[in-house]
């Protein structure tokens, strides 16, 4: 009975912490295929193009939701507060940001961010 049980607990364990395994495997392919671009070039590539785009915030759209600017134009990215907080993106604030293109029906194109340097 108690090896059912182990059994049973394990198997619930491994279930659901599988989700959570294939988000980091995916984020380090982003990372690992993302090379450099700017904001013009991630406007016109397909969605979940992985892209690294360095620049400056220049905007907090709403939560989790920023305008990144570099020479060639302006794009909005989504940055989880667990890779960076508000506090951190204040305006002017330089990054370097690393995440795929996502194409939305009645909006602009946007990044979704895996990942954020705060650069100096």
């Amino acid at each position: 009975m108690k090896a059912q049980a182990i059994l049973f607990l394990s198997s619930v364990l491994t279930v659901f912490s599988s989700p959570v395994w294939a988000g980091d495997a995916e984020d380090q392919r982003i990372i690992n295929a993302a090379k450099p671009a700017s904001v013009a070039v991630a406007l016109k590539v397909a969605k979940d193009t992985p892209v690294q785009l360095t620049g400056t915030i220049v905007a907090q759209v709403k939560h989790e939701h920023y305008q990144l600017k570099d020479q060639t134009g302006v794009i909005n990215v989504e940055i989880d507060d667990d890779l960076a907080s508000a506090a951190q993106l204040k305006n002017g604030t330089k990054v370097r940001v690393i995440g795929e293109v996502d194409t939305h029906r009645y909006k602009a194109k946007d990044i979704d961010v895996v990942k954020v340097d705060i650069l100096k």
